[in-house]
């Protein structure tokens, strides 16, 4: 496809927001340097001991360590890794450790301790904190003020105990399968720093895989969260839309949510549970929801969840391990079935593309894309440009298709079916969006199983499934029936207890007590 044709595929969560000031302004400190591999590794690990957010909470609980000594090990970490991956874009130091000294207080005088009480998180730069810039990566909003307040799930995510010592770098408007934007630049895939880490989440998955925080924050509107976190070896579960409470209104109105990423299947589950419930203002929102975990009857393979074609032999060998490890491990039976099987009523990719372009273009409005249009990177700039020239008829045709692409999986998956799929159909891509050195930005729809979802509703995880010959890992995503993600988390479990997965990228350890 050329490239005003291909899509961008983020997570785009809020609408545009005041312009903002930045607090502490990184575009040179941390600036990618040439691909090496890490020269300053903190201690290297493979398969260390599954350290969660529970068992951190747990020793500060007991006191064996120290709120301030946790952000001050992330602040640490941050500032001797980051730079050769360009995954936190602003640092909070000084009151992320003034918080952090009022919650060993808080623990010293008898107070309850909260779910994630002194746990250091980063959150991504879509979403507003409280003092804090929000550029949503780009320069449009280089020089803004500082938010006022925070977002819905930074402000659950604080209320639960947790401290922000900063912020992680996602495309512009998170419009993008890759995370690089004209303020900060490109982030970097701590297993291999020539790869780009996926976006539009990617900064935060970046910092995961490096190990600089326990927590960081992840939105997905086509794939965001499931994206980078199948390029570094994590777990990522977009939710039932509707479980968790959208805030401002997303400028991708229906189809973007929230959601956790995270190192193990506890940690997903805990984050999942702060961040769950309505919200005033949503029509989406679900009042109230409780995970179950019915075990499927069986799993439906596929390669792809729209027929672009056959896989790439190095991930067709990748997911025919994965499925012979299912069978093996899970112990449910697997069907073969093919892309028409889940979607035959059109193309929901491009479908995406034309529904998230047109609302985003007018979201922004006409007259800020012209006047500003030297602040935009050309790529989105284009992509609003289609946008704006889409139809009324033609945006009203591609909402409709939903409702035949929702009826064809709910009906597939009934009550008791989960689908598999890799989770991407590529070895990877370049930092700043090319899938190779001499194409233009922009990632091929061709290579992503993730966006149907975000069309339908329905919960989606991917899961760490083995690395690929490039050394990259390789994820393996799990589909269920809409409001069945304990389904998935259970299912998840089984598969980390069976087949676990490192903690973190090659040369950088987890974070986690015995290694900060």
């Amino acid at each position: 496809m050329t490239r005003s044709s291909r899509p961008g595929y983020g997570g785009r969560r809020s609408g545009a927001p005041a312009p903002i000031l930045a607090i502490r302004d990184l575009r040179t400190a941390f600036l990618p340097t040439t691909p090496t591999t890490p020269t300053t590794p903190t201690t290297p690990t493979r398969l260390a001991a599954r350290i969660t957010i529970n068992d951190l909470v747990a020793a500060i609980q007991r006191r064996d360590i120290s709120s301030r000594e946790l952000v001050e090990a992330s602040l640490r970490r941050i500032e001797a890794d980051n730079r050769q991956i360009n995954a936190v874009v602003l640092t909070c130091a000084d009151r992320a450790l003034d918080e952090a000294s009022r919650s060993d207080a808080r623990v010293a005088g008898g107070a309850q301790v909260r779910p994630l009480e002194g746990v250091p998180i980063l959150i991504k730069d879509i979403e507003d904190v409280a003092g804090l810039v929000t550029t949503h990566g780009s320069l449009l909003y280089s020089s803004a003020p500082p938010a006022t307040q925070d977002g819905l799930v930074p402000a659950r995510l604080r209320a639960a105990g947790a401290i922000v010592v900063g912020k992680t770098n996602a495309p512009e408007f998170a419009f993008e399968a890759y995370t690089s934007n004209r303020l900060f630049g490109s982030t970097r895939n701590p297993w291999g720093l020539n790869w780009s880490p996926g976006g539009s989440s990617g900064g935060s998955g970046a910092a995961l895989a490096a190990g600089l925080a326990a927590v960081a924050t992840s939105t997905d509107g086509g794939g965001s969260i499931r994206i980078p976190a199948a390029l570094c070896g994590l777990v990522g579960l977009k939710p039932t839309n509707g479980i968790v409470g959208r805030s401002p209104i997303p400028s991708w109105i229906d189809l973007s949510t929230d959601g956790p990423m995270a190192h193990t299947i506890s940690d997903i589950e805990i984050l999942l549970a702060l961040s769950k419930g309505p919200v005033d203002g949503d029509p989406s929102a679900v009042p109230l929801w409780e995970p179950r975990h019915d075990r499927p009857r069986r799993l439906l393979a596929a390669p792809r969840t729209y027929d672009w074609g056959p896989l790439p032999a190095p991930v067709a060998q990748a997911f025919d391990r994965a499925l012979g490890a299912c069978e093996s491990e899970l112990s449910l039976p697997i069907e073969l079935i093919s892309p028409a099987d889940i979607c035959s009523g059109g193309n929901p990719d491009l479908d995406w593309f034309t529904i998230c372009c047109t609302e985003q273009a007018h979201q922004l409005g006409r007259e800020l894309l012209a006047e500003r249009a030297d602040d935009f990177d050309p790529v989105f700039l284009e992509y609003m440009h289609r946008g704006l020239a889409t139809s009324i008829e033609d945006y009203l045709d591609a909402r409709r298709r939903r409702f035949a692409y929702v009826r064809q999986l709910d009906e597939l998956l009934g009550s008791d079916s989960v689908l598999v799929t890799p989770t991407l159909v590529t070895e990877g891509f370049l930092p700043d969006g090319r899938m190779t050195a001499t194409s233009d930005a922009g990632v091929d729809p061709a290579i992503l199983n993730t966006v149907l979802q975000n069309i339908t509703g329905h919960p989606a995880i991917t899961l760490p499934a083995g690395t690929l010959d490039n050394g990259l890992p390789f994820g393996m995503q799990l589909t269920a029936p809409r409001f069945h993600d304990g389904t998935l988390l259970s299912l998840g479990r089984e598969w980390e207890t069976a087949r676990p997965w490192p903690m973190t990228a090659p040369g950088y350890a987890p974070f986690a007590i015995g290694s900060l």
